[in-house]
């Protein structure tokens, strides 16, 4: 219970760091070839690590979507017997890190998919819990029948979402701007039926392998202790094999998709593939986002469409990057009976923005909004987790969050017109509309 009491006090105190100091990132190879960045800091007894692996859904085979997520699932329902120790049951897993006060989590997105834990850092309680992540991650026995409960309840879930307008338009709008490529391709009821335990082991021995494992670490443990960490998350994977490469996405035409739906509100999604992780584009698109459409009540959508037609509550852009071109996004809901006149401002809008670009007073102002929220975007152990995570799974600069804000900083107007007009095509873009009155 003691222990119970100081994880949770150390939740609810936020794991603050000193956002203005440099973070000393830490980058090194293991022999396996897993990759490990690790930021030492002793301001808290805590240590928070993530493992990743590219195991996302775009690796999910097709007709099969939802296994990449099924098998991620799966990792704590059991543990099989080995030199490590007895086999253990999902109870036994879940009481064995609630023992040490150790919180687990996971998840798989599009491109990634891997889990995360939360300790704290004294000997017995890290190594107890260290021990059992391994051996989830090594050696999940994937027991039949909690297999059988995720997929059924997997299975509810779609059934669920097929009703709900908001989960309708963004299955429509990925699949309208990726086609045949995996981007496209979401979970169904026939697609989470047809997938079975042996595809799980399968997918499983594939994908979560050390030589493509990547490790990130943050929280009051030495480089030493770190590396030893590492290596006994990942020792017992085996080696995987080049996996094939994914296909390019190219130009295809845009659709204008129209979906009936009881809802009172049409809920619509304008788009485009754009941005890779890592592009030198990043940095002038998400400041010239923030004036179009990522600010809130400052952006020039949110006043064109709400502030002076009171279309919407809220509207929104945002730019997704990925490992492959991923979404620019407009996405806002209104009235049905408004929903012609809404879309034809919100393009108005882009048109306008992508022909001059930002004022000079738009963009001083978002430099500085950016520069002056980004202690908030590294304020928690968590947090700076997440930063290190994505910095090792797509190969950023280690500098990447020291060197953000001079980025943001530098940033010009011309910058902002050029990357949107490299980024963005009026005659390409997409548009879904779920709920439109006929």
């Amino acid at each position: 219970m003691k222990k119970y009491l100081l994880l949770c006090a150390l939740v609810l105190g936020g794991f603050a760091v000193q956002a203005q100091a440099a973070l000393q990132i830490q980058s090194w190879s293991l022999p396996n070839g897993a990759r490990v960045l690790f930021v030492e800091n002793h301001a808290i007894p805590m240590l928070d690590l993530s493992v990743e692996f590219d195991a996302g859904a775009r690796r999910d085979p097709d007709g099969k979507s939802g296994l990449a997520s099924l098998t991620n699932a799966q990792l704590t329902r059991g543990v099989a017997a080995s030199g490590d120790g007895p086999a253990l049951t999902e109870a036994q897993i879940l009481d064995g890190l609630a023992d040490v006060a150790a919180q687990r989590g996971g998840g798989a997105s599009m491109d990634r998919a891997g889990v995360t834990l939360r300790m704290l850092s004294s000997a017995a309680e890290r190594d107890a819990a260290i021990g059992l992540l391994a051996r989830t991650l090594a050696q999940p026995s994937f027991p039949e029948a909690p297999f059988a409960r995720d997929k059924a309840r997997t299975i509810a879930d779609v059934r669920e979402s097929q009703t709900k307008a908001e989960d309708i338009a963004a299955k429509a709008f990925w699949a309208a701007l990726y086609g045949t490529h995996p981007y496209a391709r979401q979970e169904s009821e026939d697609s989470v039926v047809a997938i079975t335990r042996e595809d799980l082991v399968a997918f499983h021995r594939t994908h979560y392998v050390g030589n493509r494992a990547v490790v990130a670490m943050i929280g009051d443990v030495t480089r030493a202790q770190a590396d030893q960490i590492a290596q006994r998350l990942t020792q017992q994977l085996p080696q995987g094999a080049p996996l094939p490469a994914l296909p390019s996405i190219g130009l295809t035409a845009p659709k204008d998709q129209r979906i009936s739906h009881p809802a009172s509100q049409s809920h619509i999604l304008i788009g485009m593939p754009a941005l890779v992780r890592g592009d030198p584009d990043f940095f002038a698109l998400t400041v010239g986002n923030y004036i179009l459409g990522g600010g809130g009540f400052v952006s020039r959508l949110t006043n064109e469409v709400r502030e002076k037609r009171a279309l919407t509550y809220s509207v929104y852009s945002y730019f997704s990057p990925m490992a492959q071109k991923g979404p620019f996004q407009i996405g806002l809901q209104t009235k049905q009976e408004q929903t012609a006149e809404a879309l034809e401002v919100v393009r108005r809008t882009l048109a306008d923005y992508l022909r001059d670009g930002p004022t000079a007073g738009e963009l001083k102002a978002a430099k500085d909004n950016l520069v002056g929220g980004f202690a908030l975007r590294i304020d928690n152990n968590r947090k700076i987790l997440d930063n290190l995570a994505v910095i090792g799974y797509y190969g950023l600069p280690l500098d990447y969050l020291d060197t953000w804000t001079a980025n943001i900083g530098k940033v010009t107007v011309a910058q902002i017109r050029a990357a949107f007009k490299r980024k963005i095509a009026l005659d390409q873009l997409s548009t879904v509309v779920v709920g439109e009155a006929k």
